[in-house]
């Protein structure tokens, strides 16, 4: 067994590139998510609330989906049906992860009852969600980009 330090700890517990940019592509899909709800509060503002949410996330989605297929996976295209089958399984596993994220703040605010813990259970959820999330689309949406 290596000790620490030594080349074979390290590398099992260093944070991959591929993963530095799965990150870094969810923090832009979360602005342009947030930026496409303020575009359709400032352009409609008659729209109810739920237009503006619902187009924020499907700009959101789209760009996350699209990063992570070409600079997170390096997923080529290999027909249309089974772009919508990746498209399909990587929106059920948004919804899934999401609910760990919701699940958990939920958990931390009904226990602590403070602004303080259900932040902390949100980020603690939202890390937990999009390590998670890595591992399906890595092992189940882009499999054969898996190198």
């Amino acid at each position: 067994m290596a000790a620490r330090g030594e080349t074979g700890w390290q590398g099992r517990h260093t944070i991959s590139p591929r993963f530095r940019r799965y990150v870094a592509f969810a923090l832009l899909a979360m602005v342009a998510n947030l930026a496409v709800q303020e575009l359709v509060v400032r352009g409609w503002p008659a729209a109810p609330l739920l237009v503006a949410i619902a187009a924020g996330t499907a700009a959101g989605f789209a760009i996350k989906y699209l990063l992570d297929k070409l600079w997170v996976f390096d997923d080529a295209f290999t027909g249309y049906r089974q772009e919508a089958s990746k498209i399909a399984l990587y929106g059920l596993f948004s919804v899934g992860t999401t609910l760990i994220f919701w699940a958990t703040e939920l958990a931390f605010w009904m226990v602590w009852q403070t602004a303080a813990a259900k932040y902390a259970g949100a980020v603690l959820g939202l890390a937990l969600g999009y390590v998670i999330k890595f591992r399906l689309d890595r092992r189940f949406v882009f499999r054969a980009a898996r190198s």
